[in-house]
């Protein structure tokens, strides 16, 4: 199986449902942990909780994202929900309000994937459409314009968008033909057109077309790519060696991070980037003060480092200083960044190793805000 044919987003898993005997549905529930000051766990108040609590009963959630205090959802059936700090309308609700509970954007049941960075949302529908909405300070909307918007709008007319990365002030994305495209702010080069220009429409990264997957470190200042051929990119700011190419320098364009074409999933973090190939988990860039790497040390790494001896990472999410990934098995294992109690052990302690949430093996997916946690399980 090629890279580009795996499925690089939600982990999939079918259940039995007992109620069809001949129907095999998928049934996923949606937890939420951490800080939850804007109502972003969806749990109908603002308490802070440090160990996954359930958001409802409903078993029909399909997609997830968070961003700072957001969070974004699509069920099964296509609908789109909302909910936690509402401030530039990046809720897509129309308004600014702040919501504790899930609320839907809208009434189309189209909608198959969703971003956040925290001041603005991204969603590619079933069409391939791109849909945006939230703070546009700097173009991050990509709508030819710094005008905010409460409800979605449509980024241009093309219908062949893949995959995106929003973070900070910037967005990259790539498109089904496998160019790679970014807007918004470009003042480390994060957009990797070769300069330091700002733009509020999309811009071709180069002419290639081989990309599969981009991620934005959560200050969006370091980007991390994974191409069709197994080999992963970065660029922009590397000022803690984020960039993993053995030195301290910025780069404006996408530089390869050694020679190895077996890398499979790539996650961007505040100042770090991790990845994985072969089932192995690796990291890099700044690790001091919250153990971010996983790598049971505060020290801080110009090259990637392999974290611990095991294979059977499947999936990483990265936070504020914080990490998520799902392992092959389905357990989820976490580290960093705690003080929120965003890493689900039920404490508010930092570890620089991975640990275990619980002992359940049904996690499916995670997504990762600023100091809160959102799990589809």
């Amino acid at each position: 199986m090629s890279i580009r044919q795996q499925n690089l987003g939600s982990i999939v898993k079918p259940r039995f449902n007992p109620l069809g005997a001949q129907t095999t549905t998928f049934l996923y529930e949606l937890y939420s942990w951490g800080s939850n000051s804007s109502g972003q766990l969806g749990l109908g108040n603002t308490t802070t909780y440090s160990s996954p609590k359930q958001v409802g009963s409903l078993t029909t959630w399909l997609n997830i994202a968070s961003g700072v205090s957001t969070t974004l959802a699509i069920k099964t059936d296509g609908t789109l929900w909302s909910w936690g700090n509402g401030g530039d309308g990046k809720l897509g609700l129309g308004n600014t309000t702040n919501y504790s509970s899930p609320k839907q954007v809208g009434a189309l049941t189209a909608w198959s994937t969703i971003y956040s960075n925290g001041y603005s949302s991204y969603a590619i529908k079933t069409d391939g459409t791109m849909w945006v909405w939230g703070n546009n300070g700097t173009g991050e909307l990509g709508l030819g314009n710094t005008t905010s918007y409460s409800s979605p709008k449509q980024l241009g007319a093309l219908t062949n968008w893949s995959n995106a990365s929003p973070n900070g002030f910037s967005c990259l994305a790539v498109k089904t033909d496998g160019t790679l495209w970014s807007w918004g702010d470009n003042s480390q080069g994060q957009l990797g057109l070769g300069n330091i220009t700002s733009y509020s429409s999309p811009k071709q990264v180069g002419a290639l077309t081989d990309w599969l997957k981009v991620s934005a470190a959560q200050s969006a200042l370091s980007i991390l790519a994974l191409k069709t051929n197994g080999t992963i990119w970065s660029w922009g700011y590397n000022g803690n060696g984020q960039l993993g190419l053995g030195n301290i320098t910025n780069y404006s364009s996408p530089k390869q991070i050694g020679a190895l074409t077996t890398w499979t999933s790539v996650a961007g973090f505040s100042r770090a980037l991790m990845a994985i190939k072969g089932g192995a988990l690796w990291g890099w860039g700044r690790n001091t003060t919250f153990g971010v790497l996983g790598l049971g040390n505060l020290t801080n790494y110009s090259s990637p480092v392999q974290v611990g001896a095991l294979t059977n990472w499947l999936s990483l999410t990265g936070g504020h200083y914080s990490a998520t990934s799902v392992k092959a098995d389905g357990t989820l294992w976490v580290w960093g960044r705690n003080d929120n109690g965003q890493l689900g052990l039920n404490n508010t302690i930092n570890y620089s190793s991975p640990k275990q949430v619980g002992s359940l093996a049904t996690w499916l997916k995670v997504a990762c805000g600023y100091s809160n946690t959102i799990a589809l399980g």
